[in-house]
């Protein structure tokens, strides 16, 4: 492994949920810039038709579906598409996502409020359901779930995702202390970043935050260099 992450051999291959937008496209064209292979999901079409043109002629494996998390049954088919395909991800990026508007929990919608759980929670879990199982026939692989520093504290107008963010917290570590020696699953806050949702948080004052692709530089060489020893972290970039 060299010092930036990056591997012999064609380098891995890292699948990432949430794909089509902010972090996980910065972090799906940061990776493919270095050699690994993006298996990459969202359930927006455009947005993946133009990745993919965008990445495939440097590598033709990279892999972009619709695929939407909620649903337990579109996960089991990416997972079975990955299987027949033989490209398991060596790591996985659960990273699709979304926040509540700006509001206090009594006057938020019901459904609203179950977006975010069914997005951020029920989504990484559907996600470990049916890949993890796949990593365990090839003994390794690392995953790592998207925080947030509201998984760690309280915002007040956010208590929907605070609340999906702690779950995701406990999630990982109650995962981490299953999963067999050679495998890690982290909790990765990836701090205050420029995105769609810190603008429905911070409107215009959300500009004078990093951009997605400056923190992927950081972020990918981060979660590149994951190990077995770092089961079970809660980490920041």
């Amino acid at each position: 492994m060299g010092r930036n992450g990056e591997a012999s051999g064609g380098g891995r291959r890292v699948m990432i949920t949430g794909v089509s937008k902010g972090l996980g496209r910065a972090l799906a064209i940061e990776l493919a810039n270095r050699g690994h292979t993006v298996i990459g999901c969202s359930r927006s079409e455009d947005m993946l038709s133009s990745l993919q043109s965008q990445l495939s002629p440097s590598n033709p494996n990279h892999l972009f579906l619709n695929v939407d998390v909620k649903s337990n049954d579109s996960v089991e088919d990416l997972a079975r598409i990955v299987k027949e395909k033989k490209i398991v991800p060596d790591v996985i990026v659960n990273g699709a996502g979304t926040i509540n508007k700006n509001n206090n929990l009594w006057e938020v919608p019901v459904a609203e409020f179950d977006s975010v759980m069914d997005t951020n929670v029920k989504g990484t879990a559907n996600v470990l359901r049916h890949f993890i199982p796949l990593m365990l026939a090839n003994k390794q692989g690392v995953i790592v779930n998207m925080s947030s520093g509201w998984g760690r504290s309280g915002a007040a107008l956010v208590a929907p995702y605070c609340a999906s963010k702690w779950a995701i917290e406990g999630l990982t570590r109650s995962v981490a202390k299953e999963l067999p020696e050679g495998m890690a699953i982290v909790a990765l806050n990836p701090g205050v970043i420029n995105t769609d949702m810190l603008a429905s948080c911070f409107g215009a004052s959300a500009a004078h935050y990093q951009s997605p692709e400056s923190w992927a530089l950081k972020a990918a060489t981060m979660i590149l260099n994951l190990t077995p020893a770092d089961n079970g972290a809660s980490l920041t970039v």
